[in-house]
């Protein structure tokens, strides 16, 4: 789920790609999973402990799953506690770029990194997965923590409750114990066909697969 746009294809074989769009033998778009899923809980027996000024987020303001992570962090009054770094907009031939050259567009002031894939591999050397934003950082350990958007936000949403600014925004729960069952049945479809439909349609390289994924999106659209 934590994905950005297409990684343009590169003539230049040491400039490393750092999002690589998977087709299947028929043309349709898959998505890989994220693959950094450790969890931040507010009493560390995950071995990562809510703290903070601890956490630094890497975000996109052109990717939508970089917006839900900004926004719970919002919500949940998150915004002195964990910090934020946002890379260029624009996608180059090696990824997601730091610049201050762009309006609300950083430089990494955390790790000191030119593009989002060497924070990456700060944390695995010779890392060849894809990269993605929201990223979420350990500035202890130099590791990347989390880089799928939905597990991300429920951490902000449930394990961070003691440094909320507000006792409304502590007493906000976004994903309650009593509509958890129907929050999940609502995503299992919206998801696959709206969510993910979009980039099935938008990425697909046959015919074929254009038509099932617009079918799948639009019957989505329509429940």
């Amino acid at each position: 789920m934590s994905n950005s746009g297409p990684q343009p294809d590169t003539a230049d074989p040491a400039a490393k790609q750092s999002w690589k769009t998977s087709i299947d033998s028929k043309g349709a778009f898959i998505r890989k999973e994220s693959q950094f899923r450790n969890w931040i809980t507010a009493d560390g027996s995950s071995g990562f402990k809510a703290e903070a000024d601890r956490y630094h987020l890497y975000v996109s303001l052109a990717c939508p799953w970089a917006h839900r992570a900004l926004i719970v962090r919002t919500l949940k009054g998150l915004d002195d506690v964990i910090s934020v770094t946002v890379v260029d907009w624009l996608l180059e031939s090696r990824g997601w770029a730091f610049t201050d050259k762009k309006p609300k567009c950083d430089l990494d002031r955390v790790n000191g990194c030119s593009y989002l894939r060497e924070v990456y591999e700060k944390s695995v050397k010779d890392y060849t997965g894809n990269v993605t934003v929201p990223c979420l950082w350990d500035k202890q350990t130099s590791t990347v923590v989390n880089n799928e958007s939905s597990e991300i936000i429920r951490m902000l949403n449930s394990e961070f409750q003691t440094f909320c600014k507000t006792p409304e925004q502590r007493n906000l729960d976004l994903y309650p114990e009593a509509l958890r069952s129907e929050i999940d049945a609502l995503n299992a479809w919206i998801y696959p066909q709206i969510n993910n439909g979009v980039y099935q349609s938008g990425f697909a390289k046959s015919q074929e697969a254009y038509n099932a994924a617009v079918s799948d999106l639009f019957n989505g659209l329509d429940k």
